[in-house]
Formats: structure tokens, C-alpha cells, sequence
């Protein structure tokens, strides 16, 4: 058996090919039922929940996303100005509250850095004229973030996270 990846143009074939095999041939199909527990189960898809209950967080101290939906072109700057502080604040309080942040790069930001033959490439991203092989020598333009702890409110069983801000009804 050769562990070399086949062709996309060889993969349409064979999938075309045995569609029809199974949807035809009865003993092929069984064959190939049989086979199934063997395949490797697909990977599970990583759960939304934390990212929703931080937006939800976001938005309850915040009005992030009411901020991010309301239509500011008609809106004088001092306007937006004065909503962006309110937001600001209550994020910014939601944020330090639940997650502790750091910097990936510890230089100020417009300092010349070098990035040495296998640097992490997941947490650097290179822009501009880039071309060759590492060592790189650029202006730092952004330091980035990284989380280095995550503290979120422990749901109420059948809360939906998905509901990241109930309507109100004033009665």
C-alpha cells in the first residue's frame, strides 16, 4: 500500500467510480460498509462557546456590537467620537476582566528587528517586499497579542451561547 497522495484528477475518477459501484452493486457496497469502523473518525470542530460568551461579555459591558452595527455615516465625528469612548471603556473592562494578554514581541514598536532562521511564522506575519530565506531584518509596525489566560463565567445549564444579547422589551 503507498502512502502517495493521488492525483486530484485520479481521486475524481475512483470517487465517481465507486459512487456508482456502491449504488449498484450490492456485495461491493457491504464491502465497503464493512470497512467503515477502520477509517479514521473525523476530527470533532472546535467549539464557538468561549468566543461567543467573550463577545456576549464585549457586548454586555461594552455595546460592542451594537456599535459595530449602527450605520455611522450620517453621524458627526464628535458623535462616533464620544460612542467609541463609551464602547471603549466597557470592552476594554470586559477584556481585562476575563483574559490576560500579552505582547508577542516585547520591542517598542518602529525599532528595526531581525528574525533569525526558523522564527514562528504563527506568530510573526511578514509584510512588504519579502523575498528569500529568513534572517530578515524589518521595523516592527505591530507588537501583536497573545492570550496567556482565559477566565470565562461558568454558563447556566441551558444558556444558549448563541444568544449573545437578548432583546429587551420595556413593559
Amino acid at each position: 500500500m503507498s502512502d502517495t497522495p493521488l492525483p486530484l484528477s485520479t481521486r475524481l475518477w475512483f470517487a465517481w467510480v465507486c459512487f456508482f459501484r456502491t449504488l449498484f452493486d450490492a456485495d461491493f457496497a457491504a464491502r465497503a460498509w464493512s470497512i467503515r469502523p477502520a477509517l479514521p473518525a473525523p476530527e470533532p470542530a472546535p467549539s464557538t462557546d468561549s468566543a461567543l460568551q467573550l463577545l456576549g461579555l464585549l457586548q454586555r459591558e461594552g455595546r460592542l456590537i451594537d456599535f459595530l452595527e449602527q450605520d455611522i455615516a450620517g453621524f458627526a465625528d464628535a458623535e462616533v467620537g464620544a460612542a467609541a469612548r463609551a464602547v471603549h471603556e466597557g470592552a476594554r473592562k470586559a477584556l481585562h476582566a476575563h483574559l490576560t494578554l500579552e505582547p508577542v514581541r516585547t520591542e517598542e514598536e518602529g525599532v528595526k528587528v531581525t528574525l533569525t532562521e526558523g522564527y514562528d511564522a504563527m506568530t510573526i506575519k511578514l509584510s512588504g517586499n519579502v523575498s528569500g530565506t529568513a534572517p530578515f531584518t524589518g521595523v516592527l509596525r505591530h507588537r501583536g497579542w497573545q492570550a496567556t489566560s482565559l477566565s470565562l463565567p461558568v454558563a447556566v445549564k441551558g444558556h444558549d451561547v448563541k444568544v449573545i444579547c437578548p432583546a429587551e422589551v420595556e413593559i
